[in-house]
């Protein structure tokens, strides 16, 4: 395999504005990029660990980022993530970047971020963390999200938070203008995924909702989800101002989007705020659980509540009492 070293020595990149090295190769020596670009804007290193490379350590990173002060987008993941930033006492200054991007093992990531001296506010953020637990999310990444969206003035007006729940837990947060769904999340954003171990499913349900607890949830007002599981209850009571929420890929089943009637908060509405309800490839055995939905609608619509209902997927539209049924609830309702 080549050995892109050799480019580099051989190069003279001082023009250079935006590199991006995305896929398998051979880096014996990370010293000459360091002494070859000095005007970077974009610096994405995507290194892939086959074969492996010697991993960028953080005085040869710190060396590159030095040398590349007007650093606007900073990537890094596989090999060009240092894993020595532990013991480490560096620090870089990165005062015009805008956008970062990490993936790796939590413990490397959030080295690195101690590490480097950011400006006040971001445009777009994305940590991709491996090896996780729930208590590096509840401890380490909890307090350093709420510092994040503390610090950045734009997360205090209406947000939306897009998730999901497959072989990883992501959650998305942005500005929000125009509510859609899916959701159109303007800058700044932020994205967080989290990859454990084959965890067991309550652990998977964990990991999700402390990644929305780091959220300003109060200031949410559009919930996007892709989910294999029903939603906690305690993840919509903590997010009571939302308006248009966008479920995908869930089943239907009793009690769907209403409180334990045994608990705490039985007879009440887990969304107060709610306008606008989108479902899509929602799991029906048969025509018999649309109306868990048409009791849902019954208990969202009563006080005079009026909410729009958009489906996407399979529907029992040869069924005139289901769809009649649902009709008769909501303000508008429309069928994909």
């Amino acid at each position: 395999m080549v050995d892109i070293s050799n480019f580099f020595a051989m190069s003279h990149l001082s023009r250079l504005r935006f590199l991006d090295l995305y896929g398998n190769f051979w880096i014996s020596s990370w010293d000459h990029l360091a002494s070859r670009t000095t005007f970077l804007t974009a610096l994405l290193l995507e290194i892939g660990t086959s074969p492996p490379s010697p991993t960028l350590t953080t005085s040869q990173l710190f060396s590159i980022l030095a040398s590349n002060p007007n650093l606007q987008e900073l990537l890094l993941s596989d090999v060009a993530l240092p894993n020595d930033s532990n013991r480490s006492t560096l620090k870089v200054p990165l005062r015009n970047l805008k956008m970062l991007a990490l993936a790796g093992e939590f413990r490397h990531i959030f080295g690195l971020l101690r590490q480097l001296i950011l400006p006040g506010t971001l445009d777009e953020i994305f940590l991709t963390a491996s090896n996780s637990t729930v208590e590096d999310i509840s401890h380490t990444l909890a307090q350093y999200m709420r510092d994040y969206f503390r610090r950045d003035a734009r997360f205090q007006g209406k947000l939306g938070v897009s998730s999901s729940i497959h072989t990883s837990i992501s959650i998305a947060v942005g500005v929000v203008r125009t509510q859609t769904t899916p959701i159109a999340l303007e800058l700044p954003r932020v994205m967080l995924t989290v990859l454990a171990k084959s965890p067991p499913f309550n652990v998977q349900e964990q990991f999700f909702v402390d990644l929305i607890a780091l959220t300003p949830r109060e200031r949410v007002v559009s919930f996007d989800a892709r989910l294999s599981m029903q939603p906690p209850e305690e993840l919509f009571l903590t997010m009571p101002n939302i308006e248009t929420l966008h479920l995908c890929d869930i089943q239907l089943l009793e009690g769907f989007l209403q409180p334990d009637p045994d608990g705490p908060h039985a007879n009440t509405k887990l969304l107060p705020s709610l306008r606008s309800l989108c479902l899509e490839n929602i799991m029906c055995l048969n025509n018999d659980d649309w109306g868990l939905l048409r009791a849902y609608l019954a208990h969202q619509t009563s006080d005079d509540q009026t909410i729009s209902l958009k489906v996407i997927g399979d529907f029992p539209d040869d069924c005139p009492e289901v769809v009649n049924g649902i009709k008769d609830l909501v303000k508008e309702f429309i069928y994909y």
